[in-house]
């Protein structure tokens, strides 16, 4: 894992070990756990767009997202 910036607007985090390699961006655990938790009906663009806010996880939601954004190793 490299020094990658999270490309979410708003957020700062670095080190980031998910990428979406079909968008061409990052996203951090934080991020990450949140989207999954907005669950699979979210837009990605608005998502992306719009700065953090920290959210509880959901296991089907990140079944879901774990095949957007991989786990990078």
């Amino acid at each position: 894992m490299g020094v990658m910036a999270c490309d979410r607007a708003g957020c700062g985090n670095v080190m980031c070990d998910r990428i979406s390699h079909e968008r061409q961006e990052y996203l951090c655990w934080e991020c990450f756990d949140e989207l999954v938790c907005l669950g699979p009906t979210i837009d990605l663009d608005e998502f992306m767009d719009r700065p953090p806010q920290r959210v509880a996880n959901d296991q089907a939601s990140l079944a879901y997202f774990d095949q957007i954004f991989t786990l990078q190793l």
